[in-house]
């Protein structure tokens, strides 16, 4: 180490041009936290645990994107405070108003980074955001058998300050008085080949944090290392091999519905895995809700074409806008023929029905049910009226104090 430190030193001493206080447009940890959810999003990502998760800052953005189900944070904080972060995770109104399509579930762990703990095996990414630095030489050199070794993840994103970047600040030493060490991009290329070449990962190098002009000579201020599995899935394959070791001191809060309040969620159950989970359309009391109001919104709008002739045919006008409805986008010539090909909406005295054939060749409604007719007739059954026979949706032809909204 310590000729890592001179080495250190002596490329501190190179003469690099002083500019004015330096700014990051975004700022520095947005464009660290950028890097990873457009690594995420490019290759849709399931699973990723986040190590040193602090704040969580990183996990609230993930959780925006679709195709991420499980969110892992780790980090040896205090407990309460990781409740506090746990209670900031939690869903909010407008998720349940309109639910994710697929199931998310985020959970918190307090632990160490360099303990094994088999509840993170499998994992498509983990990442180590300005971590390695708070490290003792100790944990540094078991840190790579576990992550690498242990986890295996599919992908591993370890970023670090680039003390070559540091003179700009004027910072003599490392830029954070909890960081054990600063690398230069050579330290860190360095240790992270070798533990690529040891672990069977490839690994590419890169930085957010571009110095100003005239200094390009130094790199990015944060440095960048994207280490990938050789192999693609072999961690996957590993899960049903290795043993369960549970190490980490969980905290437990649990939450599957709107009704359960946070506190005392926190309060009442023991203090075990801390996890959220989010409403989605995969749990059928949401998709029901989520798919009745689509339904509606389409037989309404169905029976207002269907009026339109027989109040204002003569005067060629277009049903009022429905604007109190969702958005949905508009259909193209392709679907709007696949939508006038299937079976007409009818009325029978003062009954208005649309049959579900013609309610599945709409897009949107057609995926909430896997292209099933029995499906959506299942899951509407107990939110809206259906016909006798069950193959159409029943509403009344028309109200004199609705016509405003025909």
């Amino acid at each position: 180490m310590e000729e890592k430190n001179t080495q250190c030193e002596s490329e501190s001493e190179v003469e690099i041009p002083r500019v004015p206080a330096i700014t990051f447009d975004p700022q520095l940890y947005i464009q660290r936290y950028q890097f990873v959810t457009d690594l995420v999003d490019k290759y849709q990502l399931k699973k990723v645990a986040d190590l040193g998760c602090g704040d969580a800052v990183l996990l609230r953005h993930l959780k925006m994107y679709p195709c991420v189900q499980v969110l892992v944070g780790v980090d040896i904080m205090r407990e309460h405070t990781l409740q506090w972060i746990g209670y900031n995770l939690s869903p909010l109104v407008a998720d349940y108003v309109m639910p994710r399509d697929l199931d998310l579930t985020v959970t918190l762990y307090q632990g160490s980074v360099v303990e094994k703990d088999s509840r993170l095996l499998g994992f498509d990414l983990i990442t180590c955001i300005e971590l390695i630095e708070h490290l003792n030489s100790d944990d540094l050199a078991r840190f790579p058998e576990v992550v690498f070794g242990y986890l295996s993840p599919s992908m591993v994103i370890i970023s670090t300050p680039n003390s070559e970047f540091n003179p700009l600040f004027e910072v003599k030493t490392v830029r954070n008085s909890d960081h054990k060490f600063e690398w230069s991009r050579k330290e860190f290329q360095s240790w992270a080949l070798g533990v690529a070449k040891t672990y069977n990962y490839s690994v590419e190098f890169t930085g957010v944090g571009e110095p100003p002009a005239g200094s390009e000579s130094v790199g990015f201020c944060t440095q960048i290392g994207l280490f990938r599995k050789n192999g693609g899935k072999a961690a996957e394959l590993c899960v049903s091999e290795q043993p369960d070791q549970h190490v980490y001191n969980p905290l437990q809060r649990l939450t599957d519905g709107f009704e359960n309040s946070p506190v005392l969620s926190v309060l009442v159950f023991p203090p075990q895995v801390y996890t959220v989970k989010y409403p989605s359309l995969q749990q059928d009391k949401y998709l029901k809700k989520v798919l009745s109001q689509k339904v509606l919104q389409e037989v309404y709008k169905s029976r207002a074409t269907y009026l339109l002739p027989l109040k204002e045919q003569e005067a060629g006008k277009e049903p009022p806008p429905l604007s109190w409805f969702t958005y949905e986008p508009p259909l193209s010539e392709d679907e709007k023929a696949r939508v006038a090909a299937s079976p007409k909406p009818f009325s029978v005295e003062d009954k208005f029905f649309v049959p579900l054939q013609r309610l599945l060749a709409y897009p949107r409604l057609n995926q909430l049910v896997g292209g099933s007719e029995e499906r959506m007739r299942s899951l509407l059954a107990s939110e809206i009226t259906l016909s006798s026979d069950g193959s159409a949706v029943e509403i009344v032809l028309i109200r004199e104090s609705h016509y405003p909204f025909l």
